[in-house]
């Protein structure tokens, strides 16, 4: 098969990785630079255009888009799929995942357990948006932040209240969730191909720090999933339309909860932890179901 990786980095292990399963199973694969590709719209024949000249047709693409360039990205995503190549994580889906808001609300229509969140647009609504998610300590997060930035904890109803009006005088969108204690500051990171969890691991966050993100100096181990994590993870990413994705998930009184679903997961941390060749898994996803015009939406979305 042929198969284009879209990545704006050749040396990042999550690419790297791809590139080495991919050739280790026959087959011939190019990483191919997002930002560098331009499209070709045209009436019945679009194409992608890449240093002057035409990409040849591949069997499948994996986006690996960047959360600065969701934008462009997902519209190469979308020419490739107006050309019937099988992307396997689709643009609408890549598009609904970066989009943290719109993420919850769909996952909370589909009675996904999740913490309790608020959304708002006035300061006027701040005390009682603190209220309604039970009050501090309370995490608030900035939807455009990725691997832990943007995230801050407020102890105090006080400190909310400070810290929701300064990010709001920035005209930041922001939202605010209830602090999930029982946690301990880890997480568990669910890698999903398909319908199933091929792998995961249990994210400690560094001594002193609420946030379990590997980036932030935290640790990641092997863990045994309990049955209602791993069907929590799987419509997780179901909802989202995601074929290849992180699901992170919260232990709580309540049950597992979804805190994110990442469309492009690293490798590195859940292979060093699972000892799993997940990259191999994600190549042999491709193998069964890469097949001409397969794509659900078409780039209709």
């Amino acid at each position: 098969m042929k198969i284009a990786i879209l990545s704006r980095n050749s040396n990042l292990y999550s690419t790297r990785r791809l590139k080495e399963a991919g050739e280790a199973r026959g087959h011939e694969v190019d990483i191919i630079d997002t930002l560098h590709c331009y499209m070709d719209i045209t009436r019945s024949r679009p194409a992608v255009r890449y240093h002057g000249k035409q990409l040849p047709k591949y069997d499948a693409v994996i986006p690996r888009i960047g959360a600065s360039i969701t934008f462009y990205g997902t519209a190469v995503v979308r020419q490739f799929e107006m050309m019937g190549t099988f992307c396997v994580n689709e643009s609408v889906a890549l598009s609904r995942s970066r989009d943290k808001l719109r993420s919850l609300q769909l996952l909370s229509r589909k009675d996904v357990g999740l913490p309790r969140t608020g959304f708002a647009n006035k300061a006027d609504n701040i005390k009682d948006l603190i209220k309604n998610v039970g009050g501090a300590p309370v995490v608030i997060k900035l939807l455009e932040g990725t691997q832990g930035i943007g995230v801050v904890l407020a102890d105090t109803d006080k400190a909310a209240e400070s810290i929701v009006e300064a990010f709001m005088g920035l005209n930041a969108n922001i939202l605010v969730q209830e602090f999930i204690k029982e946690a301990g500051g880890a997480d568990i990171r669910c890698f999903v191909i398909g319908d199933k969890v091929v792998a995961a691991m249990k994210r400690q966050g560094a001594e002193g720090e609420f946030r379990s993100n590997l980036h932030r100096g935290g640790t990641a181990k092997l863990v045994r999933l309990t049955k209602e994590e791993r069907a929590t993870a799987v419509n997780a990413a179901k909802v989202m339309g995601l074929n290849v994705c992180g699901v992170d998930i919260l232990q709580s009184a309540n049950g597992p909860l979804v805190m994110e679903v990442n469309s492009s997961p690293g490798l590195e941390g859940i292979e060093v932890a699972t000892k799993k060749d997940v990259a191999g898994m994600i190549m042999e996803f491709i193998e069964n179901n890469a097949k001409p015009n397969r794509t659900r939406t078409r780039g209709t979305g």
